[in-house]
């Protein structure tokens, strides 16, 4: 655990700079050094499931405080069981800290009926310094191609299969390709693709924090694959590359390979700037018929 020495002090708030809603929402308390407190907000919920992004940030947040360095560079989660709204607490520790990077673990825990501590995702996570990074990029990667903004589709401009049980849509501006939502009216193209623009509803600019909610908040591929129903992640890795600047963000998921009802998706996001600024991998499970 963090040395009580070197840690800040207990029963504070820990939070973003701004008093958006997704700032509410991920802020946690902090109960002693390396022990947090939250209340997983329903806002943020598919089929009345926590989403995994939401509760990366969450944890991404309480990483931050515990470790020395602001930003997360690398971080890894295991998702145990489903998260639901209500009561959690975040147990942190620091495993190495470094000059350039430190790494720290985390886990989040709920209750059962009993009172019992059940643990729902666990993560391990290097910080380091976005702005210290040098500007040299050597890069193929190459931005979607997504249309216009305007020329895009979100939950208002259509049929919303996912209206009702999708609280976590209202928090989103989300704009998706019209090549990716024929699985919206019951004609999926069949190829394992989801492109779309992503903001905060609030109006929040993206920070490094909400680059770890964009790489699992667009529907999953596995609808433009024909499937249906709830598609949990086992595990998410998340590399952010970049602090993004101001504007919408780009995000675009592929899946090459769906076997034994497991398929992976691979993001990138992009900001105004053209800039990679988020990667990640997760596995999945998917329903098969």
């Amino acid at each position: 655990m963090a040395e009580a020495a070197s840690a800040p002090s207990p029963s504070r708030a820990v939070t973003g700079d701004s008093d958006s809603e997704f700032d509410r929402d991920t802020a946690v308390v902090r109960r002693e050094p390396g022990v947090y407190d939250i209340d997983l907000s329903a806002g943020w919920t598919i089929l009345g499931a926590v989403n995994g992004g939401y509760l990366l940030a969450v944890l991404g947040r309480a990483l931050g405080d515990a470790l020395p360095h602001p930003d997360p560079f690398t971080i890894s989660a295991h998702y145990l069981t489903a998260s639901r709204p209500g009561r959690a607490v975040i147990r942190t520790e620091t495993v190495r800290t470094g000059r350039t990077l430190s790494t720290g673990q985390a886990s989040l825990f709920q209750y059962d009926d009993e009172g019992n501590e059940v643990e729902r995702i666990r993560v391990l996570a290097s910080y380091g310094d976005l702005a210290g990074l040098p500007d040299d990029v050597r890069t193929t990667a190459k931005p979607p191609a997504i249309p216009p903004y305007e020329q895009c589709f979100g939950p208002a401009d259509g049929p919303d299969p996912l209206k009702g049980v999708s609280e976590i849509t209202d928090r989103l501006l989300l704009k998706l390709d019209p090549a990716t939502v024929g699985w919206a009216i019951g004609q999926p193209s069949g190829k394992g693709e989801m492109r779309a623009w992503f903001g905060l509803a609030d109006g929040r600019d993206a920070d490094p924090l909400s680059l770890l909610l964009a790489v699992d908040a667009l529907p999953p591929t596995a609808f433009e694959m024909g499937l249906k129903g709830w598609v949990p992640t086992v595990e998410l890795t998340a590399h952010i590359r970049h602090r993004p600047a101001p504007g919408p963000l780009r995000v675009a998921i592929t899946t090459r390979n769906l076997a034994g009802g497991f398929l992976e998706e691979d993001a990138e996001v992009w900001d105004s700037e053209d800039r990679l600024v988020a990667q990640s991998r997760q596995l999945a499970r998917v329903r098969l018929a």
